[in-house]
């Protein structure tokens, strides 16, 4: 059983069918998976029943249901009607407290796959028993999706790298002036506390000492390069620039283990992607463990051609962060073997 996408959760999606899911199944697993026209119907049921050894059905989607993401016990308790143990290979939605993932697992035995023992393993290694210099990167758009993944790093970290739209709030907390860039003006007392407790501790925090600056929002407006203490008015940083890229990058390559979620600059614009790119290509030098935390990051280096480079690319990007941040994730928890 399985998800795809976001329907409104009421009833079947022909955009959001698992049938194409189960036609590679059935390519990969060289048998036919049956495929259930319905999650918990009659057709699932019949299916389900009818069952031999070796056999596979696949149930269509379960966000058909609104009962999926409301952890319905009921709903959950019929999934648990069609199985005898309940395996968790889904990171990439551990986080969500739902009927598939967390609801079920309270009417079966249950166990994690070896997709999320490896994600557990990876990414809990790192944040228990790191490898030393342990350098943090982190990038995207606002403080305020990140702060409890600097809160947690700021205590396990060496060196911690911040890029992305949020540098512009530590930047005004630092008293420069930013210009038409992203700005969280209520956050800007929370980064200048962050600053003070990674100084405190004695973690190197690095913000970008040059930025790439832009007209407009898109990708062929005017643009150039300024130190991050001079954003002129009126123009906006997109980007990373070339000597932060520098910097970063000897970081990077220094370090014993990297962690990376977020990119550097407005990646889907190819002028303000440069930054995201020369993290990637330092990432794939680097000889410590590279851990890429899903998400854009993860999008980004696939895109580049490093993802064989890196030890490992989670496959959730919020649960990845949540993990990084600390917080129990639903869906292991209620797991009986982690």
């Amino acid at each position: 059983m399985s998800h795809l996408g976001r329907p409104k959760g009421e009833g079947f999606e022909s955009d959001y069918s698992l049938a194409p899911v189960a036609e590679r199944l059935s390519e990969l697993l060289k048998l036919e998976v049956k495929m259930a026209k319905d999650v918990i119907g009659e057709n699932a049921k019949e299916l389900v029943e009818n069952l031999k050894e070796g056999e596979v059905v696949l149930l269509e989607n379960l966000r058909f249901h609104k009962a999926e993401t409301k952890n319905d016990p009921e709903f959950a308790r019929t999934l648990a009607s069609f199985g005898e143990i309940y395996i968790n290979d889904a990171f990439g939605t551990a986080h969500r407290a739902h009927a598939s993932t967390e609801g079920v697992a309270h009417y079966l035995p249950s166990a994690a796959g070896y997709l999320l023992k490896k994600e557990l393993e990876v990414l809990g290694k790192a944040l228990d028993n790191p490898d030393r210099p342990f350098v943090a990167i982190l990038g995207g758009a606002k403080v305020s999706d990140k702060i409890g993944v600097i809160k947690n790093l700021i205590n396990k970290v060496d060196t911690l790298i911040i890029g992305g739209g949020m540098a512009y709030t530590f930047f005004k907390a630092k008293g420069y002036e930013i210009g038409a860039s992203l700005l969280e003006e209520d956050k800007v007392d929370l980064a200048a506390d962050l600053i003070k407790q990674a100084e405190s501790k004695g973690v190197k925090l690095l913000l970008p000492i040059d930025t790439v600056v832009a007209k407009e929002f898109k990708n062929d407006t005017e643009y150039k390069v300024v130190s991050s203490k001079e954003i002129p008015a009126g123009w906006q940083g997109l980007d990373i620039g070339p000597d932060a890229c520098k910097e970063f990058g000897e970081a990077i390559l220094n370090a014993k283990l990297v962690v990376w979620n977020g990119p550097m600059g407005v990646f889907e614009m190819p002028n303000f992607a440069k930054g995201t790119a020369a993290i990637a290509d330092y990432m794939s030098r680097c000889n410590g463990i590279t851990i890429i935390g899903g998400g854009d990051s993860a999008a980004a280096v696939e895109q580049l051609g490093y993802a064989d480079k890196m030890t490992h690319i989670s496959t959730g990007g919020g649960a990845s962060l949540e993990f990084l941040e600390g917080i129990e994730l639903p869906g292991v928890a209620a797991l009986d073997d982690k």
